[in-house]
């Protein structure tokens, strides 16, 4: 069986309101509940918006209070970017008001764009990524803890709160590289990969240096692997080209934050069109899952066939999709293609 959850990146081509954008966030994540979703993932951005979420942890609270059964998670707190024991002491506090209804996810980051306005250089991201998860890893031990790494000089600490799940809520890693796989997988981590950008053998090809390193490293415990997807359920044809070209807005502002070309004009994310982009045939077979129930369905079956998914996060909201057809969607996909996988 596949959990199934939905990932917010609370993106707006069109630069709406943040009043606007957390309401639908919050209707979103009710909606989710009420339909029997089994998570909600919430992205971490900064100073454009390409996403007006820049404290996971804060919203995450916020909705378990609104919410009973909806595990909320990050995806991603990027580590690089704050102190671990700021990070420790965060994921610990929205783990212990949520009542352990919570899953974190820890990113090294992406965008010299963020990284450059608070002062950092996207190139320490790794060196102090590792750093940064040791450092988390011990605050949660219970026990009073020392840190002499090169970036990190931490003379004996406590961390209060300490988290409600032992020894702390699951922790994910969003890995788009070989490399991060490689740390992932070393450090017991599940495993999220996806997006928007990555084609679908591209995902393969992560699942099979998955499956190598798993060998190699022999986790103690079986690890979690998710794949996260821009997904519109329609039963229009034409709705669905045009749901997949709001899609490509994400794609592109996402692969031109990635490789350092973006442009943002006075905050607000431009689509800048990428070379040798794929047509929206192409989107729709090879990054997307959007389309009839039907299609859905066959689309999932071969992420599941070719990735091997134990979760799998829906991207409802992308682009500028107007929040009643992301509603109607959900609830298409809910009670059309959720079904499909629950034996």
């Amino acid at each position: 069986m596949i959990n199934f959850g939905t990932f917010l990146l609370m993106q707006s081509p069109s630069a709406r309101s943040s009043q606007e954008i957390y309401s639908r966030a919050l209707d979103i994540a009710q909606a989710a509940e009420a339909l029997g979703f089994g998570n909600i993932w919430l992205a971490e951005h900064h100073f454009s918006t390409y996403g007006y979420l820049a404290r996971p942890a804060q919203l995450a609270t916020y909705i378990a209070a609104k919410t009973q059964r909806l595990r909320v998670g990050t995806a991603v707190i990027v580590v690089p970017l704050h102190h671990p024991l700021i990070v420790a002491e965060e994921i610990a506090t929205l783990d212990l008001l949520a009542g352990g209804r919570v899953d974190i996810g820890l990113g090294r980051g992406y965008q010299h764009y963020e990284f450059e306005r608070l002062g950092l250089e996207l190139d320490t991201s790794r060196q102090r990524w590792e750093e940064s998860v040791d450092v988390i890893l011990k605050a949660f031990s219970g026990e009073p803890f020392s840190y002499d790494g090169k970036l990190f000089k931490i003379p004996e600490t406590s961390i209060f709160p300490q988290p409600v799940q032992k020894p702390h809520p699951p922790i994910w890693v969003t890995a788009q590289s070989p490399e991060s796989i490689e740390a992932t997988v070393r450090r017991g981590f599940n495993v999220l990969t996806g997006g928007f950008g990555v084609p679908i053998e591209r995902m393969a090809e992560f699942r099979k240096l998955f499956d190598r390193l798993v060998l190699e490293h022999k986790p103690r415990a079986p690890l979690k692997v998710g794949v996260q997807r821009a997904v519109y359920v329609t039963d229009s044809v034409a709705d669905a080209r045009a749901a997949a070209e709001e899609a490509r807005w994400n794609m592109r502002v996402t692969l031109s934050l990635r490789n350092h070309q973006e442009k943002v004009e006075r905050g607000r994310a431009i689509a800048v069109p990428m070379p040798k982009e794929p047509d929206t045939d192409d989107l729709l077979d090879r990054f997307l899952v959007i389309g009839t129930p039907d299609t859905c369905i066959r689309q999932l079956k071969r992420i599941q066939e070719l990735v091997g998914i134990t979760h799998f996060n829906c991207s409802f909201w992308f682009g500028d999709v107007e929040h009643p057809r992301v509603l109607r969607s959900m609830e298409l996909f809910a009670k059309e293609v959720m079904p499909a996988f629950r034996s």
